[in-house]
């Protein structure tokens, strides 16, 4: 069984109604990102910060994965399929999907500020304050804010190195950290570039999909089935 790897980014989740940071009307629009994603903002306005996630986190409760990420999880029938994402929601792993790597952490979980290693599941969609770890420490988002290292990085590079597909959806050639994992790929095997806008890339084995998440995978699914017959 072939190894397909998807590196997946905000247009991944665009679909199902998540409000995307950088896209027209996104959150960054309401908020400054020093002020609600970095350590600074949680030295500075814990409350601001807190209420920041609990909103997002409300909203994931309230939206269902897109036929893109259905579409994902259907492919684990044919693929060994390992999603490497930028994304903090579920989508992916209420899809069905069940090799995930979330880079920048899990927005329905809450960690130590002590003690990185201990990680909760959040009850519900609210994270407040006097909400602690078992050694008496406030829970913070498990999230990498801007500033901060992504130790993730280190668990996909070897998911990368032996992969056979390559499936970019809805996060630029251009963006970190899509741009950077790429290059451990190995440089013959073919890439499949979702995106609804046009990417600029000079790598010859790229396959580029000119659709959004749901019809991009749907047509994706359709060219490997094809290779596969």
């Amino acid at each position: 069984m072939k190894k397909l790897v998807v590196l997946s980014g905000a247009g991944m989740s665009a679909e199902s109604g998540l409000r995307t940071f950088r896209d027209m009307g996104g959150l960054w629009e309401e908020y400054d990102v020093t002020e609600v994603a970095s350590p600074i903002a949680w030295e500075n306005d814990r409350e601001l910060v807190l209420r920041f996630y609990n909103e997002r986190r409300k909203q994931l409760f309230e939206v269902k994965p897109n036929e893109g990420h259905i579409g994902l999880a259907e492919l684990e029938n044919e693929f060994d399929v390992h999603i490497v994402t930028q994304n903090v929601d579920d989508l992916h792993e209420r899809a069905g999907s069940s090799k995930i790597l979330h880079l920048h952490g899990e927005l329905k979980k809450a960690r130590s500020t002590s003690d990185p290693s201990l990680v909760y599941e959040i009850d519900g969609w609210e994270l407040k304050t006097g909400d602690m770890c078992e050694k008496g420490s406030q829970l913070r988002p498990h999230i990498v804010w801007f500033g901060e290292a992504v130790p993730a990085i280190e668990d996909a590079v070897p998911v990368l190195q032996d992969a056979d597909i390559l499936v970019i959806i809805g996060t630029s050639l251009n963006v970190y950290p899509a741009a950077g994992l790429v290059q451990y790929a190995p440089s013959n095997i073919p890439v499949y570039l979702i995106d609804p806008n046009d990417v600029t890339s000079g790598n010859p084995n790229i396959i580029f999909i000119k659709s959004g998440a749901g019809e991009g995978v749907k047509t994706l699914k359709k060219l490997l089935l094809k290779q596969a017959e």
